[in-house]
């Protein structure tokens, strides 16, 4: 007993006191116990409930025209920097107003804020049309330049500049729309085919222009704007559309193939008819109507159009048949098309990778991408596409979780996966924030974004 009591009281004895010397240096921690540490770690939210999410601009794609807007990827600012040729991902451009609406050219981008500041528009990249405006030099103020490598302000001729707010941008190959919502529409870049809304002039010089061009007679406000390739798009308040530019595969609508210099309304299987959304990037144009319909005019060679004819071109808007439910949204792309029904299905048509594997290639009737990969599932059944968008060869889907996902070819990068390979399936893009809206270009995108917090 009184050994046990003796080895109890001698374990209960605190440990012999640490000789005197000197400290020794802590052991490094091994990078699990690190990561273990901050796993234990507190979490502070230091933003409030209320706190508000900022906007963000993301671009991604190929950087040698100076599209994206990072001067860097360009012109390095470090010795040690090599030009970057392609950002494979998402990335931050650095905007100080709320950017509302963006568009990509062939080489080049506008954004637009609907701020009352005096600058209202910016644009980067290819400038050799005067597509961005003139961008006075800094060294020769009588000089432009042909390169613009950040977003740089486009002068516009207001008459109120204060009021006056910019509702839309488009792009085309090398000419813009500025939609604006008192003084009607501008135009600027090349303008061969008619395409700015204005007089051809025969040999005339678009480099360095200073020409900015108003439209204002339509049958009432205008609503949207679009640029195809070389062709302009208006849609009215009043749900009639206006055409003007390049018409030899039919794409102005107007009954001919010739080139087209004044905004003409559209007649064909859309007399009459309210159109709520137009669509087009190359030469194929797309139209919605309030009811659901949808209609087409343009070129053909790659079955867009093959539902209703069997020639490669078709010069005046026809009703397209399709059998697949009410359509909200149409995207127009080079070769393939894109549709969006009332209940949130996506379908596609054309030729080209169109997004239901590598056996689809072309096909003339809309073909229905699978819900489930735009992450719709039996626990997750409340996810939809809420808008669909076009490049030139490559399809983009946004959901109502502010999800993107992309398909398509893989030009220069511009899908955004961190891959190059093209995809044949819709691919959700790694965006830090809820994407609102994006736009596609040739070989590079930019997206606005919603941050979590």
């Amino acid at each position: 007993m009184w050994g046990a009591l003796r080895g109890a009281l001698g374990a209960a004895r605190p440990p012999p006191a640490p000789r005197r010397g000197l400290a020794k240096p802590a052991a490094p921690q091994s990078t699990r116990q690190l990561r273990d540490a901050e796993e234990a770690a507190p979490v502070f939210q230091y933003a409030g409930k209320a706190a508000r999410r900022k906007d963000r601009v993301f671009v991604w794609g190929f950087c040698y025209s100076g599209a994206l807007g990072i001067p860097s990827f360009v012109k390095p600012d470090a010795g040690w920097k090599k030009p970057r040729r392609i950002q494979a991902t998402p990335y931050r451009l650095e905007t100080e107003e709320k950017i509302s609406s963006a568009a990509c050219g062939y080489g080049f981008t506008l954004l637009s804020s609907h701020t009352t500041d005096i600058t209202k528009v910016w644009g980067m990249g290819l400038n050799k049309d005067s597509q961005l405006g003139f961008q006075r030099s800094r060294r020769d103020r009588t000089k432009g330049y042909e390169y613009v490598l950040e977003p740089s302000p486009v002068p516009l001729p207001l008459e109120k500049p204060q009021q006056t707010r910019v509702l839309q941008v488009s792009c085309g190959r090398a000419h813009s729309l500025i939609l604006t919502d008192s003084e009607g529409v501008f135009t600027m870049g090349n303008n061969s085919y008619g395409q700015c809304g204005r007089k051809v002039v025969e040999d005339e010089t678009y480099s360095e222009s200073h020409v900015i061009h108003q439209l204002k007679d339509f049958d009432s406000r205008v609503v949207q704007v679009v640029c195809g390739q070389d062709h302009s798009l208006f849609r009215t308040k009043k749900g009639t559309v206006y055409a003007c530019g390049w018409g030899a595969d039919g794409q102005t609508g107007l009954g001919h193939y010739n080139i087209t210099s004044v905004p003409t309304k559209l007649r064909g299987d859309i007399a009459g008819v309210n159109i709520i959304q137009v669509s087009s990037y190359g030469d194929c144009c797309l139209a919605v109507s309030d009811e659901g319909d949808v209609f087409g005019w343009g070129n053909s060679e790659y079955l867009q159009l093959a539902s209703v004819t069997e020639t490669t071109q078709v010069n005046v808007p026809r009703h397209l048949p399709f059998k697949i439910g009410k359509i909200k949204e149409a995207a127009c792309g080079g070769t393939g098309n894109v549709v969006l029904t009332e209940e949130g299905n996506v379908f596609v048509w054309g030729y080209g990778i169109l997004g239901k594997g590598p056996n689809l290639i072309e096909t003339a009737v809309p073909e229905m991408i699978p819900p489930s990969l735009f992450g719709w599932s039996d626990f997750n059944p409340d996810i939809r596409v809420a808008h669909v968008r076009c490049g030139l060869s490559h399809f983009a889907a946004l959901t109502n979780r502010g999800e993107l996902f992309v398909w398509g070819k893989n030009l220069r990068g511009c899908l955004g996966t961190g891959r190059m390979e093209d995809h044949y399936f819709p691919w959700r893009v790694t965006v830090p924030g809820e994407v609102v809206d994006v736009a596609c270009g040739v070989d590079h995108m930019v997206s606005m974004v919603k941050s979590f917090t």
